[in-house]
């Protein structure tokens, strides 16, 4: 067995597991888990149903990953739910890190792929936990509530199998087509992140949105649950 990385049980500006809001989550969390395994699994919960995805969140400042900030918000999208978790995970002493993949989502809202311009969901974010000598994904980006709403079965996590997207919904329709991989790392690579939008989306697209946080706020006034579902 390979060393673990010191830095994957870390608190980082961005990942911040030391903060007693998420050392406090965390105790509560798995309080009752007999092992690591078990441990690991409440907290995926926690953040899957506890934390509502929202695209429309904030993605241009290492604030808006922050661990304890999303805790706060009870809200974000894909990466900023898996600093939460990733937080967690090490405020537990389970190594934890952040992966990222490019997604085609097949099955978003039509003013969501009009807002993007895209189905093309770039770095999309997940967490790899270190359990039982290998690291195993945890994909805890939607809550059940949206997956109810889209025809998706919610993503499990038993803590000893990979819970990545489900390629298709329940009504055997595409759903999630994984097409590119960015690899793991030890904190959010915001600028890294936000580059990679430009590229995809454009760099006009992305400064307006940008700018429409900052002009707002740093809030959005869509709200992703009134949405068309496409194919409804």
């Amino acid at each position: 067995m390979h060393p673990i990385d010191p830095k994957y049980l870390s608190s980082t500006l961005i990942i911040d597991s030391d903060h007693p809001a998420i050392k406090a989550v965390a105790a509560a969390t798995t309080g009752t888990a007999r092992n690591r395994i078990e441990q690991a699994v409440n907290l995926y919960y926690t953040v899957r149903d506890g934390i509502w995805y929202d695209p429309y969140y904030p993605f241009y400042l290492p604030e808006h990953y922050r661990a304890s900030n999303v805790l706060k918000s009870g809200r974000g999208y894909c990466v900023c739910k898996a600093s939460l978790l990733c937080a967690l995970g090490r405020a537990c002493n389970i190594p934890s890190r952040i992966g990222f993949a490019d997604v085609r989502n097949h099955l978003a809202t039509r003013q969501l792929l009009d807002f993007l311009g895209s189905d093309l969901f770039v770095y999309h974010g997940y967490v790899e936990f270190y359990l039982e000598n290998k690291w195993v994904k945890a994909t805890p980006a939607f809550n059940k509530e949206l997956c109810e709403r889209h025809r998706v079965a919610p993503l499990e996590f038993n803590g000893r199998e990979d819970s990545i997207f489900h390629p298709y919904n329940l009504d055997k329709k595409l759903f999630m087509e994984y097409v590119a991989d960015h690899g793991t790392y030890a904190d959010i690579p915001v600028d890294l992140i936000v580059a990679a939008w430009k590229l995809a989306y454009g760099e006009e697209r992305v400064t307006a949105w940008i700018q429409g946080f900052e002009s707002s706020g740093k809030t959005s006034s869509r709200d992703f649950y009134r949405e068309e579902v496409l194919g409804d």
